[in-house]
């Protein structure tokens, strides 16, 4: 039995990666999916605006602080989060930030603080667990700047941002499959399936309006 005001973690979407290779687009066709379905969808929104609003720095300025902030207030987010939906799409997890932080250090040539990076590693390897699905956007370099915010027009901290999100999930274990420009729509399809297992409910997977694939999505490890 649950302990009093225990709180039923719902299915958790993360998608990871540097700006404008398609995570919020990705989020918002499938929350739309998931909507006409009948699903109560929550999504936790990408806090770089809220950080830089609030006085920290971003991007190739990040700081310990700001890398802290950005976590954390994501995980309480997420955690609010819970309390509303069956399932929660989130544009950047835990991971994206300590990324971001290590491309901001190299960028820069600031020399990292050991402490405090093992610090933010057991926080996003801790926090991860409670995910189920995660993506991770690639950098197509073809593809321009999206205009619909904005952006960070340094291309070379962008790609750098990529690499370090990559190598951040690499060695701290954090299982993902690669999202693609071009691999969106068989992306959804998986998503929806998989969620659509999880929820087991049968009349959600005969209603979708393309065939699910062979095998769900596996979530992450």
């Amino acid at each position: 039995m649950s302990a009093p005001n225990e709180v039923d973690r719902p299915i958790t979407v993360a998608v990871m990666g540097t700006h404008s290779t398609g995570k919020t687009t990705f989020l918002e066709r499938l929350e739309e999916e998931l909507r006409r379905n009948r699903i109560e969808v929550a999504t936790v929104a990408d806090l770089g605006y809220h950080a830089l609003k609030a006085g920290l720095p971003i991007l190739d300025q990040h700081t310990w602080a700001s890398t802290l902030w950005i976590m954390t207030r994501g995980i309480s987010n997420e955690l609010e989060a819970w309390l509303h939906a069956d399932v929660v799409l989130i544009d950047r997890g835990v991971p994206d930030a300590l990324g971001y932080y290590e491309a901001a250090l190299e960028y820069s040539g600031r020399q990292p603080d050991p402490q405090r990076i093992k610090h933010l590693e057991e926080l996003v390897v801790s926090h991860s667990q409670n995910y189920d699905l995660v993506l991770r956007t690639v950098l197509d370099p073809d593809k321009p700047l999206g205009d619909n915010k904005p952006r960070d027009t340094d291309l070379k901290f962008r790609a750098l941002a990529g690499q370090r999100i990559e190598a951040v999930m690499t060695r701290l274990g954090i299982g993902h499959d690669v999202l693609t420009s071009a691999g969106h729509d068989r992306a959804l399809v998986d998503a929806k399936a998989y969620i659509g297992l999880r929820l087991s409910e049968p009349e959600l997977k005969i209603s979708w309006d393309d065939d699910p694939p062979p095998a769900a999505a596996v979530p992450a490890s």
